[in-house]
């Protein structure tokens, strides 16, 4: 174990694809691509290296640390077809992920190729990030971790809705670790093009439900001038109001500045984000948003990002309204993608059904674990 830590090396985070350093760094990509497809039968979570680098850069507001093992003598061949493991490659990567204004809370995630598993690498990238976790006095450590469906007993979490094989060497080794299980979130796809009668019966009724009391607005990529503290505070609202059962994710503090930063960075990479938000006609201000992030290639699936309402305007079917407006967005402007894939925790039942009702059909499923030390 000794050995394994001493040859586990920091990498430096290229300034752009094809800088110093980019090589490894999309090769880690690739580690954490193949594990994903590992877990959920398919490439449909694929993100590139090149998607991947704008969130890597907001070093300011989300600080990240990439570790990466690579295989050597000490490991022995990758088993399993098709490996083609030299000295150099890397096999695993582990990420050390902090809020910029939390001390508390860490965010942890280790990837290991499948062909070099139970040699001990999970549980070196694991001590590693634990142990910076708590030199930065970040007593709350998260993980989230890809769970594939097997017979046998269950490991239900806290919240009563959702459940892990308790059987998976996932779930073994995360509770060896003293990390519970908190929550599970469940991945849906959403095949593409929508049925547009569903789509559009759908918003009829959300639009419907309403009434006169809330508008519409919609952009590409970075938010206008007129919204951004609009959003910058749903951004906030966002770490608070959405449900994180037992984890105690902190509180983040977004201002116009931080939203504009992140958006000009994620401008620098190759997707595109389709917003749509609602306006509140007496207050003219938004209260709720959604966005869809759609690679540049129309073969890869679109991800659903964050969807919010404020807790003061639910109740008037907006949620619907919202998803249904973006659908629409999406294929009249970016049509040709295979299926739009999605997150939510199994209690959130709210949003479960309005995907549900929209078409989306369960993928798969990942917990929500935390440890305090």
């Amino acid at each position: 174990m000794d050995e394994l830590r001493r040859r586990i090396e920091e990498l430096p985070i290229p300034r752009q694809p094809g800088a110093e350093g980019w090589d490894d760094f999309a090769a880690a990509a690739d580690v954490h691509n193949a594990v994903e497809a590992d877990a959920y039968g398919n490439g449909e979570l694929s993100v590139t290296a090149e998607e991947a680098l704008p969130d890597w850069l907001n070093q300011d507001w989300e600080p990240k640390r990439l570790f990466v093992l690579r295989a050597g003598d000490h490991l022995g061949p990758g088993t399993g077809a098709g490996t083609g493991a030299g000295a150099g490659r890397i096999v695993a990567r582990g990420i050390y992920e902090r809020e910029g204004s939390d001390t508390e809370t860490a965010w942890l995630r280790v990837d290991v190729l499948p062909e070099f598993r139970n040699r001990g690498i999970g549980t070196a990238l694991a001590s590693l990030l634990e142990a910076t976790s708590e030199a930065d006095g970040c007593r709350n450590q998260i993980v989230y971790a890809a769970s594939a469906d097997a017979p046998g007993e269950r490991l239900t979490a806290p919240t009563g809705f959702g459940s892990l094989p308790l059987r998976n060497p996932e779930v073994r080794f995360l509770l060896r670790r003293s990390y519970r299980l908190e929550q599970v979130e469940r991945g849906s796809r959403l095949a593409l093009p929508a049925a547009q009668e569903r789509v559009g019966r759908l918003l009829r009724e959300a639009e419907e439900h309403a009434g006169r009391d809330y508008d519409i607005a919609q952009w590409e990529g970075i938010t206008p001038a007129r919204w951004r503290t609009d959003m910058a505070w749903l951004y906030e609202r966002m770490s608070t109001d959405a449900p994180t059962a037992g984890l105690e994710e902190p509180q983040e503090f977004w201002h116009p500045d931080r939203l504009l930063e992140t958006q000009a960075l994620a401008e620098t990479g190759p997707r595109t984000m389709y917003t749509t938000a609602v306006v509140h006609r007496d207050s003219r201000k938004l209260v709720g948003f959604t966005g869809l992030s759609a690679p540049a290639e129309t073969d890869r699936p679109v991800h659903q990002e964050d969807t919010l309402v404020l807790r003061e305007h639910r109740g008037h079917r907006l949620g619907l309204l919202l998803k249904a407006r973006n659908l629409e967005n999406l294929q009249r402007n970016d049509p040709g993608h295979p299926s739009v894939i999605t997150f939510n925790a199994e209690e959130n039942r709210h949003m479960l059904a309005i995907n549900e009702a929209l078409g989306f059909e369960p993928i798969g499923y990942e917990g929500g674990w935390r440890r305090r030390t």
